[in-house]
């Protein structure tokens, strides 16, 4: 397997794969040099372990085997052109595998690489990288594999249960698109509001109406779509999105993360792609445009802000 992300998600499941015995190779950029030499420290309510990729490429680098598995956990960012970041590490047989936040992602990569498996994949998780080839999981951890457009297959199978074995709870879906809005459920008003609201953790969101109001509004938008879209949800799901982030532990989203550090947010992923399935089916998502046009501008400003020389600021 090739591993391409050394991030939260990707060393976490990359190091479990590795627990259940797949050789799991990676390609780094920033964490080069910690990962080839030390490896990568997970601190997970999983338990503790050690992730040592067999071998570390840098981007760009020499790939001088045919994976199986080409598993992308990048940010979905409009920056990163997927494709032809792995179009050297994909043949024939190569299953693609996009373990990535956001809806609607899969299309360019799909007719990229139209004889090839996609594998959608979604990870339901609190974890953050803490620093160079350090990775800390608080909560949950749960992922979601299915066929693009859909449908599980033979490799599928393998994928999921090589997880199981590992003790990450795993699902084999035969509509991953579905479950892409059911993510998308908790992130469109989650992942926006902890930075609208000045670096909210969970607990400081839910414990204020007003925004548990927003998000019940922010929820039932992206399900209106995902019904327009052909992936009709239970109106139940609000309810248990909220009930389920009163009880996790409280968290900083990936998005104000990311924020805080002066990256760019994943803000047409989660939220853009929403507004532009809106436009095409005619549907009114005031809520969720509100959030997007906010968080654009904030984004924008703090890419701008990070341009800026210190001595300047």
């Amino acid at each position: 397997m090739l591993l391409y992300g050394t991030g939260a998600v990707g060393s976490l499941y990359g190091g479990k794969l590795a627990q259940a015995g797949a050789g799991v190779s990676t390609v780094c950029r920033s964490d080069f040099k910690e990962v080839s030499e030390t490896g990568i420290q997970i601190k997970s309510v999983f338990g503790d372990y050690h992730f040592k990729p067999e071998a570390v490429v840098k981007k760009g680098g020499d790939y001088s085997y045919r994976p199986d598995y080409v598993i992308v956990a990048t940010k979905v960012l409009p920056e990163i052109d997927v494709a032809e970041m792995i179009k050297d590490s994909v043949y024939p047989e190569t299953s693609i595998v996009l373990l990535q936040n956001g809806i609607d992602i899969e299309k360019s990569i799909a007719a990229r690489f139209s004889n090839n498996e996609i594998i959608s994949g979604l990870a339901f998780v609190c974890s953050s990288r803490t620093g160079y080839g350090q990775i800390e999981h608080t909560d949950y951890g749960r992922l979601v594999l299915g066929i693009y457009p859909g449908g599980i297959s033979p490799k599928v199978e393998l994928l999921a249960e090589m997880f199981r074995a590992a003790g990450v709870p795993t699902e084999a879906e035969e509509d991953v698109i579905a479950a892409r809005w059911k993510k998308l459920i908790w992130n469109a008003p989650f992942n926006p509001l902890s930075v609208i609201c000045s670096g909210a953790d969970t607990s400081e969101m839910m414990s204020d109406d007003k925004i548990q109001e927003l998000s019940r509004s922010i929820m039932e938008e992206v399900i209106q779509l995902a019904s327009a879209d052909g992936h009709p949800l239970d109106m139940a799901l609000i309810e248990k999105n909220i009930t389920d982030t009163i009880r996790m532990k409280p968290y900083k989203t990936s998005m104000l993360l990311d924020y805080e550090a002066g990256r760019p947010m994943e803000v047409e992923a989660i939220l853009g792609n929403a507004v532009r399935i809106a436009g095409k089916n005619s549907i009114q998502v005031p809520h969720i445009k509100t959030v997007y046009a906010l968080l654009d501008i904030l984004n924008k400003r703090n890419l701008s802000v990070k341009t800026i020389p210190r001595s300047h600021r």
